[in-house]
């Protein structure tokens, strides 16, 4: 009864299309405020990920130095030397740096049955801990004949479905291709040797074909020429952040080259950071138009229950109370606002998540901490504002 009554008395001069307008603007404002964080956060989750098989900005980045008209010809040109190894390693972004190592010496692969083909082969080597899927068996020693090999899926790939059908060879899954033994003959046919190669694994990194650093170094120093200096052509880098910009930077000021594709998210990355902070400037716009104008309402509201709330302080109702009254029928009404803008940020979340896991890609169906926590913060400030605002109104009164 008494509530109502003090309703009568204070709300009766409300006009609701002001309150209405005030709530819209609350509601937009906090709604793109909650878009924008999870816009930053979705691309944050890709680009970084809970697990390295998560990650759509890999890590990991092979480069070597671009051939040019200038440079055609000189082979030191194209080579790393251990001032740039080190300079690479004292870049921010850089964790570290491994050389990929290749083979200054004859290498013949032959392979029989229905698969009777013969070629040169270019192999390489990386450090054990650059390597993607590390296998089985992944080890050599000098004297053994047996020849552990990683191939890339991209090899596997072209062979399948461009040199087979082309030669009439049957195509091969990964499973087939582990089962037959390949012949490789290492140096010349005076002075040589020959192991049995089996791939026994993939890489999605390092588009090569690789073998046991061991292997590569051994043949080089038993079959390369005397007195030469194998400088790496290519380093394969692990990397903070590949799409910093400050490293794409760097890269292309040392005339450095990757798979394009590998420094994709470098461009993409720019445009959600301009989406999400003009998203972000808009929403604190709309939030701090509909906060004043859900003030200014609060506050024409208790100047025109004037007589009213004086009448009552005069009938022994302390401000503290009135004012406790008057948060009470306000706030509510602003939590409901931010709980449906809330609701529906969820509901965005979930709806675009099944749309990005559809895609192979890894999206939590919920938003993630950092927008929970610009919800809570930015809904912390609206409420103390508002209470701070209805206690000044009363008080003047």
């Amino acid at each position: 009864m008494q509530k109502q009554i003090l309703k009568k008395l204070l709300l009766r001069t409300q006009q609701r299309s002001r309150l209405w307008a005030a709530l819209a603007a609350l509601f937009t404002g906090t709604l793109l405020l909650l878009f924008a964080v999870m816009i930053w956060w979705n691309f944050h989750e890709l680009l970084y990920g809970r697990t390295q098989e998560d990650k759509l900005g890999s890590t990991f980045l092979v480069i070597g130095k671009k051939v040019t008209n200038e440079n055609m010809g000189k082979p030191r040109a194209t080579v790393f030397t251990d001032v740039d190894i080190d300079s690479l390693k004292h870049v921010p972004q850089v964790e570290d740096v491994g050389a990929i190592t290749s083979n200054h010496f004859p290498v013949y692969a032959m392979m029989g049955g229905n698969l009777a083909f013969s070629t040169e082969m270019a192999l390489e080597s990386v450090p054990d801990s650059f390597i993607d899927k590390m296998p089985d068996g992944w080890a050599w020693q000098p004297g053994s004949r047996y020849l552990p090999i990683i191939i890339s899926n991209q090899f596997l790939d072209v062979y399948n479905y461009v040199f087979a059908p082309s030669q009439g060879l049957p195509q091969l899954s990964q499973s087939s291709i582990k089962l037959i033994g390949i012949t490789m003959k290492a140096g010349t046919a005076e002075h040589g040797e020959t192991f049995v190669g089996h791939v026994v694994g993939f890489s999605d990194r390092i588009n090569s074909v690789m073998v046991p650093q061991s292997f590569i170094e051994y043949g080089n120093g038993l079959y390369g020429k005397p007195n030469n200096v194998f400088a790496p052509s290519r380093l394969i880098i692990r990397a903070k952040d590949p799409s910093d910009k400050k490293f794409t930077d760097y890269l292309e000021s040392h005339n450095y080259n990757t798979n394009s594709q590998n420094l994709r998210w470098s461009k993409i990355r720019a445009i959600v950071e301009v989406v999400s902070s003009a998203t972000g400037v808009l929403a604190l716009l709309l939030m701090g138009i509909g906060t004043l104008v859900f003030i200014l309402f609060i506050e024409l509201t208790i100047a025109r229950a004037q007589q009213s709330l004086t009448l009552l302080i005069q009938l022994g109702y302390s401000p503290k109370v009135l004012s406790g009254f008057m948060v009470a029928q306000f706030l509510p009404k602003v939590l409901v606002t931010i709980v449906l803008a809330l609701l529906v940020a969820v509901t965005a979340q979930f709806v675009g998540s099944n749309i990005i896991n559809g895609q192979g890609l890894t999206v939590s169906a919920l938003p993630g901490w950092p927008v929970w926590a610009a919800g809570c913060i930015s809904t912390a400030i609206l409420l103390v504002l508002i209470v701070r605002a209805i206690n000044r109104a009363v008080s003047r009164v």
